[in-house]
């Protein structure tokens, strides 16, 4: 090769190199775009929030933060909004032995918080933060009824049984020595409150009348 074809070469690979490059960037930041949903003024509030009170010198968001606690990465998809904004304001009123300290948090703060916890949740991770593998495993062995609708609603995100769950909530191995009668365990699914005073727990009287007695006889069976 020529010493004029070799530098014709260089010059015209490097040129098209650069063009590459340029239509994959432009192709890569339109695809993030729509992966990431609007940010509104509430949103961004909120991150302001997070900023504000260091969330992230425990919590994880988007593989960024501190891991002695929960990655919040999609909180708001495995928590109801409701136990969040309780959790956030008091989190001792809510677990009694939480680590987390009352950050003296306003209602219009945790509700701007949430805002951007939701908006956190809605980008597309590709499936990260992935459910912890002995849940899903756990999920896998379900046989009653009870035990299905106990991993379709994800209950696990907040409740332990045998060690395998959530701690946000009462741990319920046992829960059926607590709580025996199903008709209890009926009454606190449509409305905990009626039965557990400030409960943050949501309701799931959207569940028929057949789902909410497979889940208490499930309850019960825990001893």
């Amino acid at each position: 090769m020529s010493t004029n074809a070799a530098k014709n070469l260089f010059i015209y690979g490097s040129l098209l190199c650069f063009i590459v490059l340029i239509v994959l960037t432009i192709d890569t930041m339109g695809t993030l775009d729509k992966r990431a949903p609007v940010i509104t003024d509430q949103v961004d509030a909120g991150k302001k929030v997070w900023h504000k009170y260091d969330c992230i010198g425990c919590h994880t968001i988007l593989g960024n933060g501190s891991y002695f606690a929960p990655d919040m990465t999609k909180a708001v998809e495995r928590k109801p909004k409701g136990y969040l904004k309780k959790f956030i304001m008091d989190p001792r009123t809510i677990k009694a032995d939480s680590a987390m300290p009352v950050l003296g948090i306003s209602e219009q703060e945790a509700d701007d918080l949430i805002a951007f916890l939701d908006w956190i949740a809605k980008v597309d991770t590709n499936g990260w933060p992935p459910k912890p593998i002995l849940i899903a495993a756990a999920a896998g062995k379900a046989a009653t009824p009870g035990q299905v609708l106990f991993q379709q609603n994800d209950c696990s995100a907040c409740h332990q049984i045998q060690g395998l769950g959530g701690t946000a909530g009462p741990d319920l191995t046992r829960i059926g020595l607590k709580h025996a009668d199903i008709e209890w365990h009926i009454k606190h699914l449509k409305n905990p409150e009626s039965v557990v005073p400030k409960s943050a727990m949501p309701d799931f009287a959207h569940l028929n009348d057949e789902d909410l007695r497979a889940l208490a006889e499930y309850m019960v069976t825990l001893k």
